[in-house]
């Protein structure tokens, strides 16, 4: 029995040749589905610990600034909606409305040189910039793996295969970024 001339067998080889390549994708899309929830988890837990800073943050200023007490009850408000936001799309918008409130109050701050000194707000700041690197950080990474997932799904034949597993594209997270800066320290080297 010549192998080479039997149609069988180039038939069954070629079928495992295409058993071993779905098997192999949906591994792939699986793998990538597991890396978008962990990077989205860094996200959260980034984002988790911004808000556990607001409250901290609405108090210091309301002992300096108490006529701002619209603002402050806006960003509260928004903490509140984007901690308990459904969707990744609606995570965002409403991040992107607390950013916008925060970066509000943090350019009023400046009228406040008392709570701009105060030890426990420069505190604050600078908990504020770690986390927001956090973030940056965390979003970046998830957003590799979106692109990286999207990108399969995007690409022939990988892309039958993920349809087939009922796969869809994943949404980026874009929102704004805080505008925080570390406070300044004036001492007698800076002078």
């Amino acid at each position: 029995m010549d192998i080479a001339a039997n149609p069988f067998l180039w038939a069954a080889g070629g079928l495992f040749l295409l058993f071993v390549y779905v098997v192999a994708t949906f591994n792939r899309i699986a793998r990538l589905k597991n890396h978008l929830r962990e990077s989205w988890a860094d996200v959260d837990v980034a984002l988790k610990r911004r808000y556990d800073l607001i409250p901290n943050l609405v108090e210091t200023v309301k002992a300096y600034a108490a006529h701002e007490q619209q603002l402050l009850t806006k960003i509260t408000e928004a903490r509140t909606r984007a901690m308990a936001a459904p969707g990744l799309v609606e995570h965002a918008q409403q991040e992107n409305e607390m950013v916008l409130g925060l970066n509000g109050l943090l350019a009023r701050v400046e009228a406040y040189p008392n709570l701009k000194a105060s030890e426990s707000f420069q505190q604050l700041q600078m908990e504020l910039v770690d986390t927001e690197d956090r973030i940056a950080a965390a979003r970046r990474f998830y957003n590799a793996n979106v692109r990286d997932f999207n990108s399969l799904l995007a690409s022939f034949p990988s892309g039958l295969v993920a349809k087939v597993a009922g796969c869809v594209e994943a949404p980026f997270f874009e929102v704004q970024d805080l505008a925080v800066r570390l406070p300044v320290r004036i001492t007698a080297s800076n002078l």
